[in-house]
């Protein structure tokens, strides 16, 4: 692969990683608790996971099935849901409350996170439509290498991204609580919504 294959798939990648979603309305709301950094481990986690499966194979494997895309589609929706709800119910005090010290608060933040993008249809669908299209049949690296390198700078951009837009969020809005229930309010909502999109989708056959 020359370099030039990989900054073009890089800077088209990077477009899918900057349009606010799932992701970054679970950054931003786990950043109004301090969480940012393993939220966005999770969300890293889940994507190296999926670099991986795609990169062997098993993805096409996954993508041929209906009923495994219908299932992973409907977990993904009902996750998201359910995430936004749980935000749209809280209070402003416990998400400015600097006193939540529970040793498993950073290593649930993290499996969400890993849930969040491992569930995800729309991304897993956008490796195997995406990552392919930028392979060389004659290269020297395997078309496995080759795929696990393209995920893998997908992967890198999602990661500084998210974390720099963890930490805007966490220096702005730690300190203001209306700003900071508006903001989960809102990214609540982002998650409600396109859960119930993907659900529509699914169940309308679109």
């Amino acid at each position: 692969m020359s370099m030039a294959t990989l900054v073009s798939f890089w800077g088209l990648s990077l477009i899918f990683v900057i349009i606010p979603g799932a992701d970054w309305a679970y950054t931003i709301s786990a950043s109004l608790r301090g969480r940012h950094i393993p939220a966005v481990s999770g969300l890293i986690l889940g994507y190296l996971v999926m670099t991986t499966i795609v990169a062997l194979g098993v993805g096409s494997l996954v993508a041929e099935h209906t009923t495994v895309m219908m299932l992973l589609t409907f977990a993904g929706a009902l996750y998201l849901i359910w995430l936004g709800l749980n935000m749209l119910r809280q209070s402003v005090e416990p998400l400015v409350s600097q006193e939540d010290t529970r040793l498993d608060s950073g290593l649930s933040a993290a499996a969400k996170g890993a849930l969040v993008s491992g569930l995800n249809p729309k991304a897993f669908l956008f490796f195997l439509a995406f990552l392919p299209a930028f392979t060389v049949a004659e290269a020297v690296w395997s078309l496995p290498v080759q795929l696990f390198t393209l995920g893998m700078i997908y992967t890198l951009s999602c990661l500084v991204i998210y974390m720099l837009l963890g930490y805007g969020a966490h220096r702005v809005l730690s300190t203001r609580p209306e700003a900071t229930l508006i903001v989960s309010r809102l990214s609540g909502g982002v998650m409600l919504l396109l859960g119930l999109f993907l659900l529509y989708r699914q169940l309308s056959g679109d």
